[in-house]
């Protein structure tokens, strides 16, 4: 498990006889611990390419075959899974599955009869609609005449009856009356063209009549019943087959799409390897701690005939984040910025520590962060109940994100609402309000009103150790590569941060004389060997940009107390101006006062969730991950799948390494 940094990786080199290809990417597909890139240049000169064989094209036939008719059949649980020895195997029993001809035949016709019966409940509402008609139903389609059916409000209604556009060319039967009439408009053939875009925009909601229809309305609606009727029945007996074929094929089905969609991975690798008469080699990137049972594995199942080589790690590696599960939950932030190179820091454990921390301190009140974090526990349950939430809000959640980005997000806000109920208990804020004080008569020795000065002086604290933490992995990080000029440079960030943090101090608290301080000589000679080292290192105008960068990056640090100050005031502000509203006698301001308590506090809280997490993330990306962060790196992939109905080939089910590991998951 990676901390603190990716896991390491291996490139290695396969070379094996093509006797033994099958059993070695089937074990490489099981294992999951390789990525195969492209065979190299270099060995591509000496070994050649490698082809596909001519199966790939059956297998892709299959495959799409077996998709379809997995698709076409309903799902039912698989209780024991299936082994194929070979390909040849999985072949034999795709061909001997020959359910096709009738599972399609049903699904046509399922889909045929759904549009029937559709068709024919939206003719019956039409006729529903029109009961008021007492004619018959062919005089409403001649060869003369169109008709539509139409309701608008009693309102719209007038003004289309009035309409000097219908006189002489149409003619309306009117049927029940109310809040909505309904209405049957007759209209010349000739105008009939004109009319949909004379009814545009005058709140009209029409309808036209289907030619075909004959008797009266009632007839008419019977036979579009029979035809319900019929396509449900129907619809439930080929249910009720396929369920049936479901039940006797859907696991031998679903085992051979499995394993086909395996074969057909196998063979697409092809493309990546090189081939000679005999033999055939690949290259991979595989985790360090894999390398052994890598090869352990390779070595049993082709009788220790496989060459195993680690090469050069001058490419570079893909990266594979393992951080421990609730450090996890904060990947989805470092993916979001960018992805870490393999060779460099990975920022998520410190991420989770600390955007906690500041959002719940710009946060900082108990009331807020109770809300937010039911908010977050209903997001990682998959939101029960939206459906009854109104549909704009329903849009709008979609917009934002997908349901697995919100849930991510959801999981990484809950320890920053712990903290900001932590601290809103102690500072006595509930949505503003002093709740304890109030009833208790407890009153907090540090409030972000009265203590500015204190939190200021913290906030900047932290700013400092976030400069310095960025700074040392960055030494770190340079060392390590080589570059000793640039980790020096980065000890000078450090220590011209902190003689520049502490002379500062020094300077506002009025101990300037180095008499009366006896470090403050320290403080100029740290500032000194710091600004000596970067301007030195990384020359006038870097280490110029560099000591400013340094000073803003402190000082940004200072937006933990402004956001949080700007959230209790807000509070206070809607609180004061709604309690004024409560003071008035009458009944109408009670009412004004609640609206203006609950807008504003839901704004405020909409706040709370944006403003300390978007300032939080971007107090790490900006201010910390400048110091060391490269990022841009290329995520580990490895060749395989997950088996559900399928278990791998007896030749190496159960393989071990040295340790006695089992090799296979």
């Amino acid at each position: 498990m990676g901390v603190l940094r990716p896991v390491p990786m291996r490139k290695v080199r396969l070379v094996g006889l093509k006797r033994d290809r099958e059993a070695i990417l089937s074990t490489l597909h099981d294992l999951r611990v390789a990525q195969i890139e492209p065979i190299s240049p270099p060995a591509l000169a000496v070994i050649g390419a490698e082809r596909a064989p001519e199966e790939q094209r059956v297998i892709g036939e299959e495959l799409l075959r077996f998709r379809g008719l997995k698709s076409a059949l309903p799902p039912v649980p698989v209780g024991r899974r299936e082994q194929f020895r070979t390909r040849s195997d999985v072949l034999a029993a795709a061909r001997s599955v020959t359910i096709d001809e009738e599972v399609c035949a049903l699904r046509r016709e399922e889909d045929r009869r759904t549009t029937e019966r559709a068709s024919a409940m939206t003719d019956r509402e039409l006729l529903d609609r029109l009961a008021f008609y007492p004619g018959r139903l062919e005089y409403l389609t001649s060869a003369s005449v169109y008709s539509f059916a139409g309701e608008a409000s009693a309102e719209a209604f007038e003004t289309l009856r009035r309409a000097p556009e219908l006189a002489g060319t149409a003619e309306l039967l009117v049927g029940p009356s109310g809040e909505t009439v309904t209405f049957l408009l007759i209209v010349r053939r000739e105008a009939a063209t004109a009319l949909p875009r004379f009814l545009e925009g005058r709140g009209v909601r029409w309808t036209a009549i289907p030619p075909g229809w004959s008797g009266t309305v009632a007839e008419e609606r019977a036979r579009r019943q029979a035809i319900v009727d019929a396509a449900t029945q129907r619809l439930a007996e080929i249910r009720r087959r396929l369920a049936e074929i479901a039940e006797r094929d859907y696991a031998k089905v679903a085992a051979i799409e499995e394993a086909l969609t395996i074969e057909n991975r196998k063979l697409e690798v092809y493309g990546k390897l090189g081939g000679g008469q005999a033999t055939f080699a690949l290259e991979a990137w595989v985790p360090r701690r894999d390398v052994d049972r890598l090869r352990a594995a390779l070595e049993r199942v082709t009788d220790q005939t496989v060459v195993l080589e680690i090469l050069s790690d001058a490419e570079a590696a893909p990266t594979l984040m393992e951080n421990p599960r609730g450090v996890r939950w904060f990947e989805f932030f470092i993916r979001f910025y960018s992805l870490p190179q393999a060779n460099e820091w990975d920022p998520t454990l410190v991420f989770a520590i600390v955007f906690p921390i500041f959002f719940g301190l710009m946060l900082g009140d108990w009331g807020y962060g109770l809300v937010i974090l039911l908010i977050s526990l209903w997001m990682i349950r998959g939101f029960p109940g939206a459906h009854r939430l109104p549909k704009f809000g329903r849009n709008f959640v979609k917009m934002i994100m997908g349901p697995n980005a919100m849930r991510q997000l959801a999981l990484a806000l809950v320890p920053g609402c712990l903290v900001a109920i932590g601290l809103g208990l102690y500072w006595d804020e509930f949505f503003g309000y002093p709740l304890f004080a109030r009833w208790f008569g407890y009153h907090a020795t540090v409030t972000p009103i009265g203590n500015v000065g204190l939190l200021l002086l913290i906030a900047g604290y932290i700013g400092l150790g976030m400069v310095t933490l960025g700074f040392l992995f960055g030494a770190i990080q340079e060392w390590y590569t080589g570059h000793r000029r640039g980790a020096f440079a980065k000890v000078g960030g450090i220590l011209f941060a902190w003689g520049l943090a502490e002379f500062g101090l020094a300077v506002l608290r009025h101990q300037t004389s180095f008499t009366g301080n006896p470090f403050l000589g320290a403080y100029v000679g740290l500032m000194g060997a710091g600004l000596a080292l970067l301007i030195g290192l990384e020359g006038v105008q870097t280490g110029a940009m560099g000591l400013i960068e340094v000073v803003s990056h402190i000082l940004s640090y200072t937006r933990l107390i402004g956001i949080l100050l700007a959230s209790v005031i807000l509070a206070l502000v809607f609180n004061d101006i709604a309690g004024g509203q409560f003071g008035a006698a009458a009944p109408a301001y009670l009412v004004l006062g609640l609206v203006i308590l609950v807008v504003g506090q839901t704004f405020n809280t909409i706040l709370g969730v944006f403003e300390p997490g978007i300032q939080g993330a971007r107090l790490i990306f900006v201010e910390y991950f400048s110091k060391f962060y490269h990022g841009n790196g290329r995520g580990f992939h490895p060749f395989g799948s997950e088996r559900k109905y399928t278990e791998p080939a007896p030749a190496f089910a159960d393989v071990r390494d040295a340790t006695g590991r089992r090799a296979l998951p």
